[in-house]
């Protein structure tokens, strides 16, 4: 994808969208679809608990902790937190070394 197509520094789902539209020339209803099909199915993907890996990108896993006892910052009353699972996210190599040089693909 051509940086041109980044407004900003943050890309949200609706840049994203447009950013596919003008860089494979879609309709937008068309690129909307897309996005909204692969995030639904990296979703479903991890509600199973499964994994989603996309090379050179990296790896979404779901962590599960444990229950433990917190602190209520404003009244430092100890509260206990829940057990969890947490979608966790790793850096993919390419990725990595994309962000640390400054350049993209």
């Amino acid at each position: 994808m051509n940086s041109n197509l980044i407004k900003g520094n943050t890309m949200n789902k609706s840049d994203l969208i447009d950013a596919l539209a003008l860089d494979q020339n879609l309709p937008i209803k068309t690129a909307e679809a897309i996005v909204v099909t692969v995030l639904d199915a990296m979703t479903e993907t991890l509600v199973i608990g499964g994994n989603v890996e996309i090379r050179g990108f990296g790896s979404f896993t779901v962590r599960e902790y444990q229950s433990y006892d917190g602190r209520n910052p404003k009244t430092h009353e100890i509260v206990k937190v829940k057990p969890k699972k947490l979608p966790f996210f790793k850096v993919g190599k390419e990725l990595r070394e994309a962000v640390n040089d400054g350049k993209a693909k």
